[in-house]
């Protein structure tokens, strides 16, 4: 599609990636239209029609996930949807498939170009390690490793309580710069692109892109904060099989 998004990172030549927008497909209001989450009470043969169109436009196989906030990561396998939050693929023309509608998506592989990880990180899986959890798939050591950051709601949209707060303190306290006061009393201003790029660094991935795209303020993007009856788009990364 004319305006999905090309990550911008420096990937090995044959490493392929891309995100998904709201245009598109054939869902109707409030999942308009492009919408790819099987578990948002849209049509199920509109799901279906749109993943079909995906897959045959990108011409690989996305392998699904059922995504529950936690840390697990499974290789990738478009024949089975697993519970996981991450998973990691060293098969040509399988794609490490994301969704989100606010939650931050990330898309890794290492610099030989022999693997790829997707992982999806809300508050709680970020919290929780689920990115260093996809690096730890991988055999290369963490400075072998790239990351792109794919869209997640704004640090002007993302307000949190102080538990979130201390949830990252309590490992890492340098993460305390990733948070500001909201105007609301005892609430606080997350910036979930920083506390990953600061977990991120804290196990020795240093390679980070991508990043600064709000989901909330993007019209292009489903954002669960925005509407809470919505739909999910999809972050791919995959090893190109042609």
């Amino acid at each position: 599609m004319a305006d999905w998004l090309i990550p911008d990172w420096p990937a090995p030549v044959g490493i392929k990636a891309c995100v998904t927008t709201r245009a598109g497909g054939i869902s109707v209001a409030p999942f308009d239209s492009f919408n790819l989450g099987d578990h948002v009470d849209d049509d199920p043969q509109a799901v279906a029609h749109n993943r079909s169109r995906l897959t045959s436009r990108l011409e690989t196989r996305p392998a699904w996930l059922k995504q529950v906030h936690g840390i697990n990561v499974v290789e990738a396998s478009p024949e089975a949807v697993m519970e996981a939050d991450a998973s990691w693929t060293r098969t040509p023309g399988v794609a490490c498939t994301i969704m989100t509608a606010d939650c931050l998506p990330a898309l890794f592989c290492n610099r030989s170009g022999t693997q790829v990880a997707g992982a999806h990180a809300g508050w709680r899986g970020l919290a929780a390690g689920v990115l260093e959890a996809a690096v730890d798939s991988f055999a290369d050591a963490p400075s072998e490793i790239l990351v792109w950051l794919g869209p997640a709601i704004g640090p002007q949209a993302f307000e949190v309580g102080p538990e979130v707060r201390e949830a990252f303190m309590a490992i890492h306290p340098e993460t305390v710069e990733a948070f500001a006061p909201s105007v609301n009393t005892g609430k606080f201003m997350a910036d979930i692109y920083q506390l990953a790029r600061l977990r991120l660094a804290a196990h020795g991935v240093t390679a980070v892109y991508g990043g600064g795209l709000s989901t909330y303020n993007d019209e292009r993007f489903f954002s669960y904060r925005r509407g809470a009856r919505t739909g999910r788009f999809a972050s791919l990364v995959w090893i190109d099989g042609v």
